[in-house]
């Protein structure tokens, strides 16, 4: 299935898909307000001012699976990464991505392959999913920063593909 097709849910109940949200690509990040990788959300923002215009969207889906690092209501996340980091992508209502009640979107998600050709389970937050116009996905894992020069040329090369 492709990932672009796949309804998942905003903060304010409403249902969505990446495709509705616009875009050529996608890159879709499980993330958390109280993990030693939140502050990965300045460079995602950076990311999604840089490209917006050429078709990327990041989206944010907020996660409470990893040590319970994301506590917070949706507004409470929202007015976190607003205040905090500047947040203007969009953010999902929180939701799980491994386990028996994984969202769908992330079952399709999981199975795209790391740079070590291994996928399967998300290991943390902040693993990120870049959904190309083919939706073909590439995987990029929580320490691998939002300025990573291997993630920019990936996102680079999913906004020239046609």
């Amino acid at each position: 299935m492709d990932p672009r097709d796949i309804p998942f849910t905003l903060p304010d109940g409403s249902e969505t898909t990446l495709r509705q949200l616009g875009g050529r690509a996608f890159l879709v990040v499980n993330v958390a307000s109280k993990c030693g990788f939140t502050p990965q959300y300045a460079g995602l923002e950076e990311l999604n001012e840089r490209y917006g215009e050429a078709g990327l969207t990041v989206v944010g889906f907020p996660c409470n699976q990893f040590l319970g690092q994301e506590p917070g209501s949706a507004a409470e996340i929202q007015e976190f990464c607003s205040l905090n980091y500047g947040v203007t992508f969009p953010l999902a209502a929180k939701l799980r991505v491994n386990g028996a009640r994984k969202h769908p979107l992330y079952a399709e998600l999981r199975s795209a392959k790391d740079a070590d050709g291994k996928a399967g389970l998300v290991k943390w937050n902040f693993e990120k999913f870049l959904v190309a116009a083919d939706g073909s996905v590439r995987r990029f894992r929580s320490k691998t920063e939002p300025q990573d020069p291997e993630l920019i040329a990936a996102v680079e090369a999913a906004l020239a593909a046609e």
